[in-house]
C-alpha cells in the first residue's frame, strides 16, 4: 500500500538501488537462462549418443541373429530344391523307362512292318514317290487325318495358287482369271492324273499292301499315344523307387521347421532378455556421467529459478513501492540521479516539484 513520502531523498535512493539491484538480477537471469541452455543441449546430446549406441548396438546383434539363421535356411532350402530336382529326374526317368518297356512291343512291330513295306516296295520296284505321307493321302486315304490332308492340297492347288498368280498381275481381268484356272487345272490335274495312273497301274498290288501296312503303323502309334498318355497321367508314383527321395525331402522339410522355431525362439529371447542386458550394459556404462550432467544442469535450472522468483518480487515490490509516484519512465538509474540532483540542487521540496522541474529542463 502506498505511503505518504517524508524524506524524497531517501526515497529517489532507495528507488536507485532497488531499480539497480533488479537489473543486476535480471542479468544474472540472462547469463543463467544461457548456462540452463548450454547444460540441457549437453545433456539431451549425451542422452541421445547413449540411445543411438544402445539402438546400434541392438539393431546390430539382432541382425546378427537373424542372418546365422538365415544362412543356414538358406543352405537347407537350397538342399531341399536340389533333392527336389533329382527326384523329379529320377521319375522321368522311371516314366521313360516304363513307357519304352510298355511300348516296346509295338515299337518292334512297328520296325517289323516298315522293313516289312521296304521290302515289298523294293522287290516290286515301288518309285521314291510313292512311299511318302503324302502320296498315300492323295491316292489312297484313310482316316479323318489324311482327308484333311487332301483337302488342304486342293485347296493350294486350285484356289492359292491361281489367286496369287491371278493377284500378281498388273491388269486384272475374269479373262484371265478363267484362263489361269484352266492352266491351273491342266497342270495339277494332269499331273495328279498322271502320276495315280502310272504308278497304280504298275504297282497297285504292292501299294495296296503299302496302304495296309501304313494303317497298321498309324494304328500302333494311337496305341502307344494312349499308353503315353496313360502312364503320364498316373498318379501313382510306386512304380518309381522314389521312397529315399521322399524320406530326404520329409527330412529335410522337418529341419527347416524345426529351424525356423529356433530363429522365432531365438529372436524372442533377445528381444525380452538380451536386449535389456545390452542396454542396462551400455546405460550404466554412461550412467556416472549422465547423472553428473544432469545434476549439473538441475543447479542452474534452481538457480535460475530462485533469480526468476526474486525478480518478480522484485518487480512488484518497485512497482507497488516507487512507479505509482515516479511513473515507469524514471524507474532506471540514470534518471533518478538526475532527480536527486534537482533535489539537491534547486528549492524543490517534494517529488512533485522535482519531476516539474526536471521536465522544464528539457528532461524526458
Amino acid at each position: 500500500m502506498a505511503q505518504a513520502i517524508t524524506d524524497v531523498k531517501t526515497f529517489l535512493e532507495d528507488a536507485r538501488q532497488a531499480v539497480v539491484e533488479l537489473a543486476e538480477f535480471e542479468k544474472q537471469e540472462e547469463t543463467l537462462a544461457q548456462e540452463e541452455k548450454k547444460r540441457l543441449r549437453v545433456l539431451e546430446t549425451e542422452r541421445k549418443a547413449v540411445a543411438d549406441a544402445v539402438n546400434s548396438t541392438v539393431k546390430k546383434r539382432r541382425d546378427e541373429i537373424e542372418k546365422s539363421y538365415d544362412d543356414e535356411l538358406g543352405k537347407l532350402q537350397d538342399k531341399l530344391k536340389r533333392t527336389r530336382t533329382r527326384r523329379e529326374k529320377a521319375k522321368n526317368q522311371g516314366i521313360k523307362e516304363r513307357i519304352k518297356e510298355e511300348t516296346q512291343e509295338l515299337h518292334a512291330h512297328n520296325r517289323e512292318l516298315a522293313v516289312r513295306m521296304r521290302t515289298l516296295f523294293q522287290s516290286d520296284r515301288v518309285p521314291f514317290v510313292c512311299k511318302s505321307p503324302l502320296y498315300y493321302a492323295l491316292y489312297f486315304p484313310r482316316g479323318f487325318k489324311e482327308f484333311l490332308t487332301v483337302l488342304i492340297t486342293f485347296a493350294i492347288c486350285f484356289l492359292l495358287i491361281p489367286c496369287g498368280i491371278y493377284k500378281l498381275l498388273p491388269e486384272q481381268k475374269t479373262l484371265y482369271l478363267a484362263m489361269i484356272y484352266g492352266v491351273d487345272v491342266v497342270v495339277f490335274g494332269g499331273l495328279y492324273i498322271l502320276i495315280g495312273n502310272w504308278t497304280k497301274d504298275r504297282h497297285l498290288a504292292a501299294l495296296q499292301e503299302g496302304r495296309s501296312i501304313r494303317s497298321l503303323i498309324a494304328a500302333n502309334n494311337r496305341k502307344i499315344a494312349v499308353i503315353i498318355s496313360s502312364i503320364r497321367r498316373d498318379r501313382s508314383e510306386a512304380l518309381y523307387d522314389l521312397e529315399k527321395y521322399d524320406d530326404e525331402i520329409s527330412q529335410m522339410e522337418q529341419e527347416l521347421e524345426e529351424t525356423a522355431k529356433k530363429k522365432k525362439d531365438a529372436l524372442n529371447t533377445f528381444e525380452n532378455v538380451t536386449k535389456t542386458i545390452l542396454t542396462d550394459e551400455i546405460t550404466s556404462n554412461s550412467r556416472a556421467k549422465l547423472e553428473q550432467l544432469k545434476e549439473g544442469h538441475q543447479e542452474v535450472e534452481s538457480r535460475l529459478h530462485y533469480t526468476e522468483t526474486v525478480i518478480k518480487e522484485k518487480r512488484i515490490f518497485i512497482t507497488d513501492t516507487y512507479e505509482c509516484y515516479l511513473g515507469k519512465e524514471f524507474l532506471n538509474p540514470e534518471k533518478l540521479d538526475a532527480l536527486k540532483h534537482i533535489l539537491d540542487n534547486s528549492t524543490a521540496v517534494n517529488l512533485s516539484e522535482v519531476i516539474a522541474e526536471y521536465r522544464e529542463r528539457g528532461g524526458k
